[in-house]
């Protein structure tokens, strides 16, 4: 009775796995829960037991398109500001995942001989070990025998997904130990003891731009004014430096030593507040463009976006719902405050028009036929092309008038409702196949092989990353979610750091990549 309403009602059958599949996934064991992943496989099991029963449960596919496009743009919209800063970095990460794609499709060919399994299923049973559906429609393609290679795909889907979810628990327990966890952010009075002058902005240039001065007191008991990067420094000078940890250690012991009189306590010409930017004219605007020095007399020291502290540096572009610590003269902050908005509308602005025209140019460019090497054409598809032009678009700010990146806690909202709208969806088609497909002589071959495919893979990658190329942990645990294309990897990771930034880089820095080449590897193993 259950089954049949839920199959008369697919939106019902949506919001029931939604809510029911959030509530087991936030079910901690050691300290460890599924998250987002648990309405994946819930939905699979509540439709394999509904086709059980004869009855087939459904979501409509173009609500699957729709929350997989909305998640990929918006982890673009969020990642772009650092993912082009650190891409010069992926050309090795890029290239050993390349060949770790040929050494496991070269493997799928050899034991699927000896197994005595046909291209079609071996080549179906691939695209299911790496989770990735166009994978699969090329295989079945160069094939000429999609079914056989969708039954190959639907058995190796689940342990596909948990697999690399269990190698995602190994990376982020080693991410614990990184030594490239970002340094928190702080702010030190030091007190100059060189009497050489040293000028600051060359310690700014020095430190890669990478830390903000945000107030000056030359002697003892002179005034607090706002330093510039013209200014010099002389013995017993007091300066604030804003900046990560490690740097402000290395300032201090290049100037003098860290103060016990903070400049912050006074605060009766010099103030400071945490101001949201919501005026939509400052936002995609770097620090420097907006000129507060000269017009309010004002520094940045910091930013705030999401949960992670940035230090306010001139070419810092910034974003609605950005909070901006300013520090002004006293007079000057009520100014300043309506200068940059101050409004809560700032955090949650949706920017339809950057959402509405980002998306469907990537839907575009998702569906451009790309020449196959082996044969006819291929795309990359919707969700690859939202994140290339979401990370564009995150990473511009703005063009013109318009202000092209999300608010980052908008992004967040809308990756995590477009992810739990796919996972359902995804969960329900794979369930209702699923059962079939054991009925078939040959599913231990094919569970056997997906089995030792996904393992192979993720083996390869954890430590060829790790040990091989040094990757943090935290990092690897993204890169692991990107390369096998399964944004239920990516929403277990993000659950158990608070999205940390690390895990959207390193999926965002794999995805496209990993899409174009499991298409060319399902290709060539479907041929052999």
């Amino acid at each position: 009775m259950v089954f049949t309403y839920l199959a008369a009602k697919p939106l019902v059958l949506l919001l029931l796995l939604l809510g029911l599949g959030m509530a087991i996934g936030h079910i901690k064991v050691k300290g460890i829960s599924l998250g987002a992943a648990a309405v994946l496989f819930l939905a699979i099991a509540i439709s394999a037991s509904a086709k059980a029963q004869g009855i087939e449960l459904s979501i409509p596919v173009e609500l699957s398109m729709l929350g997989l496009a909305l998640f990929a743009f918006s982890i673009g919209s969020n990642s772009g500001p650092n993912f082009f800063s650190t891409l010069k970095n992926s050309t090795k990460p890029i290239l050993a995942l390349i060949l770790i794609f040929v050494i496991v499709s070269a493997t799928a060919v050899g034991l699927g001989k000896l197994l005595n399994m046909s291209p079609a299923s071996v080549a179906g049973t691939l695209a299911g070990a790496l989770t990735n559906t166009p994978m699969l429609g090329a295989a079945g393609t160069a094939s000429g025998d999609p079914a056989t290679a969708t039954v190959g795909y639907s058995i190796a889907y689940l342990y596909g997904v948990l697999g690399m979810l269990i190698f995602a628990v190994f990376a982020l327990r080693a991410g614990k130990h990184d030594k490239d966890a970002p340094s928190p952010i702080t702010s030190h009075t030091i007190r100059v003891e060189r009497e050489d002058h040293p000028r600051l902005g060359d310690i700014y240039q020095h430190y890669n731009e990478s830390v903000a001065f945000s107030r000056l007191r030359r002697g003892e008991k002179g005034p607090i004014m706002r330093p510039t990067m013209e200014d010099t420094l002389s013995e017993g000078d007091l300066i604030t430096v804003v900046g990560d940890a490690k740097s402000i250690e290395k300032i201090e012991l290049e100037l003098g030593h860290h103060s016990s009189h903070s400049l912050l306590t006074d605060r009766s010409y010099l103030d400071y507040r945490r101001i949201t930017l919501s005026d939509a004219s400052k936002a995609g605007k770097t620090i420097a463009e907006l000129n507060m020095g000269d017009r309010f007399g004002a520094t940045v020291s910091r930013v705030r976006r999401g949960d992670v502290d940035l230090v306010g540096h001139p070419d810092l572009v910034l974003q609605l719902g950005d909070r901006v610590r300013v520090v002004a003269p006293l007079s000057n902050i009520k100014e300043v405050t309506k200068f940059l908005g101050d409004s809560t509308s700032g955090l949650t602005s949706l920017n339809p028009v950057a959402l509405g025209l980002g998306m469907a140019i990537g839907f575009a460019i998702g569906q451009i036929p790309i020449p196959n090497p082996l044969g006819g054409t291929f795309e990359i598809g919707y969700a690859a092309g939202c994140l290339i032009i979401g990370l564009i678009m995150g990473r511009l700010g703005r063009i013109g008038p318009l202000v092209t990146a999300l608010p980052f806690t908008t992004a967040k909202v809308l990756s995590e409702i477009g992810l739990l709208i796919f996972l359902a969806q995804a969960g329900v088609a794979a369930g209702g196949s699923i059962g079939v497909a054991f009925t078939g002589g040959d599913w231990w071959k094919i569970l056997l092989l997906g089995m030792i495919l996904t393992t192979l893979f993720g083996l390869l990658l954890y430590f060829m990353m790790r040990f091989g190329l040094k990757m943090g942990g935290t990092k690897l645990a993204g890169l692991l979610a990107g390369a096998q294309t399964q944004p239920a990897v990516l929403a277990f990771a993000n659950g158990q750091t608070n999205s940390d930034g690390r895990i959207a880089l390193g999926y965002a820095m794999v995805y496209p990549v990993a899409m174009i080449v499991k298409i060319l590897c399902g290709t060539f193993v479907a041929m052999l």
